[in-house]
């Protein structure tokens, strides 16, 4: 486990969006979190798999897509338009830090994942490499053509109709990209060392696509 250097909260955008920003010794990268639909920063399974990113050089900054009264509204939570602009935004707070980081990618699920494609192709000399688990691409499908990023799509085996929805879009991208079966596993990957499995095909697609800064 590497040893963190430094965690704390902070506040993202104008709107001044809660996150937690945690950097490693000597980071190759920083992976920004996009939740899914009626999640937060708070998920347990995004936290658990930005445990993982640590172990990989990578620090990660997981903060909330939507203030609590807009996360009231369920037509805010499938706005991949507006989420997408928040992941800017995000992405616009990292590189104006003191000490930005070399190169940035994006995890995203559900969702969340639309939204990262959506702004990978909107972003493309920002975001140096994607991941989706479970994700829903077909919400991004106008942007999956334009995404330069390699992007790594996660999906579990018994999740039959998001899986069918990750191959279409698989086809549709031009970037560098798989699509990773994770055997036995269901939407939420809950089952005994499915989310384990996520996290470290995760952490090794970020750590081996991550371009240096200049090379995105």
């Amino acid at each position: 486990m590497v040893a963190l250097v430094d965690a704390h909260e902070v506040r993202v955008g104008p709107l001044g969006l809660q996150g937690d920003w945690v950097q490693v010794p000597q980071a190759v990268g920083a992976v920004v979190f996009a939740h899914g639909s009626g999640s937060s920063r708070q998920s347990p399974r995004n936290r658990y798999v930005a445990v993982v990113m640590h172990e990989y050089r990578l620090s990660t900054l997981l903060f909330d897509l939507l203030t609590d009264d807009e996360g009231l509204e369920r037509r805010h939570v499938f706005d991949i338009g507006l989420l997408s602009r928040r992941l800017g935004e995000a992405l616009s707070w990292l590189r104006a830090q003191s000490d930005p980081p070399p190169c940035i990618g994006i995890f995203g699920a559900s969702t969340g994942a639309a939204a990262a494609l959506h702004a990978a192709a909107r972003h493309p000399g920002w975001v140096g490499a994607v991941v989706s688990r479970g994700g829903r691409p077909d919400l991004a499908a106008a942007a999956l053509a334009d995404v330069q990023a390699p992007t790594l799509l996660i999906v579990g085996g018994r999740d039959i109709e998001v899986l069918r929805l990750n191959q279409g879009a698989a086809r549709a991208m031009h970037c560098q990209s798989r699509l990773e079966v994770v055997p036995g596993a269901t939407h939420l990957f809950e089952e005994p060392g499915a989310l384990e499995t996520v996290a470290h095909l995760a952490g090794e697609w970020f750590a081996s696509h991550l371009p240096p800064r200049g090379l995105a």
